[in-house]
């Protein structure tokens, strides 16, 4: 069964893609708070959505005797699952996120072996962070580093082998994968002319299109786009954008995800006196932000709905 890639969904619309991303719900609570998002979204004709994946996290445990105890624990489980079930509830294309940060080799083939049987064929291949990790015993045996070793192993499984030179039969339709990229560098490159070369990487070895990291500064889009042209870089790059709804992300964004808020939409978070005038500020900024990318040529809009799906929502109103 020859199955839509998301490569080619983008290639042949003749409209700008809408797609968006979301989160599995926290461990305990019901997969409904993600058919919610859906159905608030659906309407946009969405091409594909996004699922994360999330490796787990240490934290301490307080014991009775005033000391802790240090225990692994998963917050956010089932992204197959809730790919799967994307995909049968609504026949909307999902593509689960695969990352090496938490995950051995072994979990990811049996996570990719999964997926097959689903009929389940486009994946978005990262690293992940390494929030709450324990980075000291990474044994590069059992993980991966770096996002361009799992892409290895994604490539091997579609020609049929698997760890150990395992032969893997019944794949019928190999997946199709977009990876990320950086328009303000990726916070561990020492520059951008490093960050670039490890971009070119990623496509030369198989990427369909790429991602981007959120971003307030169209700017920065646009001298990225055209900088990785000049470098051969020709996938097409889908700008993520995440709406601001909250006067603490003025400081925590850019602390977590290295992105620069230009002054014009920081000066008018900073007057704002309640997080609802920060939400409206955020859509506004949305529209706007959106409409100018789209204007400029960009393939589509993928949005990052964390919390804010409502904002989302008013943002596609106005774009799509």
């Amino acid at each position: 069964m020859q199955l839509k890639k998301i490569i080619d969904i983008i290639n042949e619309s003749p409209n700008p893609v809408f797609s968006f991303e979301i989160l599995p719900p926290l461990k305990g609570n019901s997969i409904y708070k993600v058919f919610d998002i859906v159905e608030k979204l659906k309407k946009f004709d969405p091409k594909f959505v996004n699922i994360t994946s999330h490796h787990s996290e240490y934290i301490y445990k307080p014991l009775p005797d005033g000391t802790h105890r240090r225990v692994s624990v998963v917050k956010r489980p089932g992204t197959v699952a809730i790919a799967a079930a994307i995909q049968n509830r609504y026949g909307l294309i999902p593509v689960p996120h695969i990352i090496c940060k938490g995950f051995t080799k072994e979990e990811t083939e049996y996570a990719l072996l999964d997926l097959n049987f689903l009929g389940i064929n486009n994946l978005l291949v990262l690293r992940g962070d390494e929030k709450g990790q324990d980075t000291t015993n990474g044994s590069p045996e059992l993980y991966h580093e770096h996002a361009t070793d799992l892409q290895l192993q994604v490539n091997l499984f579609n020609q049929g082998i698997g760890l150990e030179d395992t032969k893997i039969e019944g794949i019928e339709t190999p997946f199709s994968y977009g990876m990320a990229c950086y328009p303000e560098k990726h916070e561990e490159a020492p520059n951008m002319d490093s960050d670039i070369y490890y971009l070119k990487k990623k496509v030369e070895n198989g990427a369909d299109y790429l991602v981007t990291q959120m971003f307030f500064d169209n700017e920065k889009y646009f001298k990225f786009v055209e900088r990785c042209r000049t470098e051969g870089i020709t996938v097409p790059i889908l700008p993520g954008l995440k709406p601001i709804s909250k006067k603490t992300q003025l400081t925590v964004l850019p602390k977590v995800f290295r992105t620069d808020i230009p002054e014009e939409l920081a000066s008018r978070i900073r007057e704002c006196k309640t997080d609802d005038e920060v939400k409206n500020v955020g859509i506004d900024w949305g529209i706007r932000q959106s409409r100018e990318l789209l204007e400029h040529g960009a393939p589509g809009i993928h949005y990052y709905t964390m919390s804010v799906s409502d904002s989302v929502m008013k943002i596609a109103e106005r774009v799509f």
